[in-house]
Parts: C-alpha cells; sequence; structure tokens
C-alpha cells in the first residue's frame, strides 16, 4: 500500500488542521493505521492509531486529536485541534504495524510526512 500525507501547514497556537493520509493500490480496510510525528533533533514517536474499530492516543494529544478513516475514500484523517507549539512536527501516517502498534519500527507502510508548524 502507498500512503500520501497532506494538509500539513503553519497555524498559530490555538487553531486547528486536519491531515490526511491517501492511500493507494490496496484497501486500509481491516488494516491498522496510525500517525506519528518527529519534532527536529527528536526521534519519531507515536501519535495516534485506528485499529480494529478502537482508537489510541498519546497522552499530550489526547482530547485534542483525534483519528478517522473513511474506508470508502480510503483515507485516514487526523483532526488537530488546540494546536500547541509543542505540536511542531512533521507527520507520517503508517499502516500495518507487526508487532507493538506504538513503535514505529514496526510499521511496514510510510507516507511521506507532512510538516506542521505552530507558531505563537
Amino acid at each position: 500500500v502507498q500512503l500520501q500525507a497532506s494538509g500539513g501547514g503553519l497555524v498559530q497556537a490555538g487553531d486547528s488542521l486536519r491531515l490526511s493520509c491517501a492511500a493507494s493500490r490496496r484497501t486500509i480496510s481491516n488494516r491498522a493505521m496510525g500517525w506519528f510525528r518527529q519534532a527536529p533533533g527528536k526521534e519519531r514517536e507515536f501519535v495516534a492509531i485506528s485499529r480494529a474499530g478502537s482508537t489510541y492516543y498519546r497522552d499530550s494529544v489526547k482530547g485534542r486529536f483525534t483519528i478517522s478513516r473513511d474506508n470508502a475514500k480510503n483515507t485516514v484523517y487526523l483532526q488537530m485541534n488546540s494546536l500547541k507549539l509543542e505540536d511542531t512536527a512533521v507527520y507520517y501516517c503508517a499502516a500495518d504495524p507487526r508487532g507493538s502498534w506504538y513503535l514505529s519500527d514496526e510499521y511496514i507502510y510510510w507516507g511521506q510526512g507532512t510538516l506542521v508548524t505552530v507558531s505563537s
């Protein structure tokens, strides 16, 4: 499956942004789909995942971010509200974790990343 992330941009703290991850070649139905992010000088970290009808988030984004999917459009979304400076990062979508879904190394497929910059 090929993944194409989009929707990043420059926003102010408190603003909202919605990221999209469009999949091609294969359906995302029944696949675990996740979002990760990587800030400058930091390791890639788990943000959210949609798997088996459930969603999970890292603590720092709970209540602000929402992951959703539209299987008909073969697309996963990340709605980000009340953005903070510390949310600034390149955001990646990923699919098919082989094991622990919160570990980036476990994912087989990756999108190219989309930059989110939150300014004060």
